[in-house]
């Protein structure tokens, strides 16, 4: 094994390890986690397997495996991209229901105030 191969290895292994450290201390959710924990296995995968990514980009038809590495990377960006984008469109429009929500509440409780204090004003202290 070689030296950039195992150094490869380990490093991909400490991110794996720090990776279940952020999901245990719940700084990262479980359904964002996959797509780290996917690209680590991907790294420790080709990191064993010297000759994978030139069989692999043979198999696509790919002259270069380097241009199957950016080429995977721009397109797992791309629908990683995607996802964030409507988890965004998600967060916003139940943000605006909430603040809708709060305002009317609040609404209904000036009017609840300004009724008790008319109420006040108008009985009669004996």
């Amino acid at each position: 094994m070689a030296k950039i191969q195992i150094i490869a290895i380990v490093v991909s292994l400490l991110f794996l390890v720090y990776i279940v450290r952020l999901i245990i201390r719940g700084k990262l959710r479980e359904e964002y986690s996959i797509v780290w924990i996917l690209c680590t296995t991907i790294l420790i995968l080709f990191s064993f397997w010297r000759n994978g990514l030139d069989v692999v980009s043979n198999l696509l038809g790919i002259y270069a495996p380097p241009n199957l590495v950016f080429t995977a990377g721009i397109f797992a960006i791309f629908i990683y991209l995607l996802h964030l984008s409507v988890v965004v469109s998600k967060l916003q429009s139940q943000n605006k229901r909430l603040a809708q929500d709060i305002a009317l509440l609040k609404e209904k409780e000036n009017k609840k105030k300004l009724m008790l204090r008319e109420y006040i004003f108008r009985v009669p202290f004996f």
